[in-house]
């Protein structure tokens, strides 16, 4: 008897053991699907947010491309560039020079040739960074300005422009 009740004893305890054991795996089992549930749900989510975040940035961008032209029109090139550059904006210049820094950008445009001057734009196409943050533009200008006789001289081009979002929601270039 004694050595059945050995036997059952180490059986129940082993069988005890056996749950307890399976028990802590399927805890465990339950604890990383509700992980990985948890991070599904929270990537689906964050995923539109995501798209919603690129398509009010591109609409931001497109309303700060025409105050940018409307500025340059009626209060000068000058002043508009200095305004929408970022504190580290570059321009490129002619001969692939580069302009550095909103104050260099204001002193460029300050120059007496381009207070006559004129430009028009208007961006063929909009983009923007999933996280709303960058993007850019490009499409085609006009410039035109007045020589010493009074002619206009006009030029066309494209232009590309590269936006960054402010920390007080503003949009400023940081490339053009």
């Amino acid at each position: 008897m004694d050595d059945r009740t050995g036997i059952m004893g180490r059986s129940i305890t082993a069988i005890n053991n056996w749950f307890h054991f399976n028990n802590t795996i399927m805890q465990k089992k339950c604890t990383i699907i509700f992980f990985i549930i948890t991070v599904v749900l929270l990537t689906s989510c964050q995923s539109g947010n995501t798209g919603e975040k690129q398509e009010k940035a591109k609409k931001e961008i497109q309303a700060a491309e025409k105050e940018f032209e409307k500025m340059a029109a009626e209060k000068g090139i000058a002043e508009a560039f200095w305004y929408f550059a970022d504190s580290s904006a570059v321009i490129r210049g002619a001969n692939d020079s580069l302009i550095l820094g909103k104050e260099g950008i204001r002193n460029f445009f300050s120059a007496d040739r381009f207070k006559t001057a004129t430009v028009r734009w208007s961006p063929d196409f909009i983009d923007a960074a999933e996280s709303g943050e960058m993007g850019y533009t490009y499409g085609k200008y006009t410039w035109q300005s007045k020589d010493s006789t009074g002619k206009v001289n006009e030029s066309r081009g494209v232009f590309h422009t590269v936006w960054k979002k402010q920390q007080d929601g503003n949009w400023k270039f940081v490339w053009d």
